[in-house]
């Protein structure tokens, strides 16, 4: 088994990654088994001096900081459970010292799979308006379509002041499902919930449109990484 090596950012969504993980191990390998795990967490606080102002060599700085940590704990590959700082691998990846899985690729993937055509893109302002998923997306052939401005603001505060702080509100679960709702009515044929901590207040059960979900999609692909 390979070694996982998670780089977190935010508590909520590297906890949820990290708890995946954990959970869904059990059925490939047997009763309270899965493959050695080590997660590093610099503070999302300095991860927030560089994002406003776009400044990804910053992010970079941390991301690099969290992989050489992990490499020395032993890890063999990386990943992220966050969507919006995969903007800053670009800048990573040619100095990371152990390869990574990308987020916006397995979701792509999943998406291609279930012959997914058009999908809705939730998430931090900072990744709606960035080439993650749009790069990902373009390379398979899959559309996809952006919350309007006002959207994408309110959705970006319900993400930094609530979601990262473990708060799920109802009146915040009703923003989102209206926010779907309209993506349905573009013909969307799901939506990807791609900001790692939406995935705890929106679901299959609760949301308009089928959901893809980047947090858990990331977990399972490095187990079967792990496993391979």
């Amino acid at each position: 088994m390979k070694h996982i090596g998670i780089v977190g950012c935010s508590f909520e969504g590297a906890a949820l990654c990290y708890r995946t993980i954990c959970l869904e191990a059990e059925a490939l390998m047997g009763k309270h088994t899965h493959p050695e795990i080590t997660l590093h967490t610099i503070s999302l606080a300095k991860y927030m001096e560089y994002l406003p102002d776009g400044n990804w060599n910053g992010v970079a700085d941390l991301i690099l900081r969290s992989a050489q940590a992990l490499q020395r704990a032993g890890a063999d590959f990386l990943i992220c459970p966050d969507n919006t700082i995969h903007q800053a691998l670009p800048f990573v990846q040619p100095c990371s010292p152990l390869p990574w899985l990308h987020i916006a690729e397995e979701v792509g993937k999943e998406a291609k799979k279930r012959g997914l055509r058009c999908l809705g893109l939730t998430g931090t302002k900072f990744l709606v308006r960035g080439p993650v998923y749009q790069e990902k997306l373009d390379a398979l052939g899959i559309r996809y379509m952006k919350p309007t401005e006002a959207q994408q603001e309110r959705i970006n505060q319900i993400i930094f002041d609530e979601l990262v702080r473990g708060e799920q509100k109802p009146e915040s679960l009703r923003y989102f499902q209206q926010v779907i709702e309209e993506f349905k009515t573009r013909n969307c044929d799901a939506v990807i919930l791609g900001c790692t901590e939406i995935p705890l207040l929106v679901h299959d059960g609760n949301s308009p449109l089928p959901t893809l979900d980047s947090t858990r999609l990331l977990a399972r692909a490095a187990l079967h990484n792990s496993l391979a």
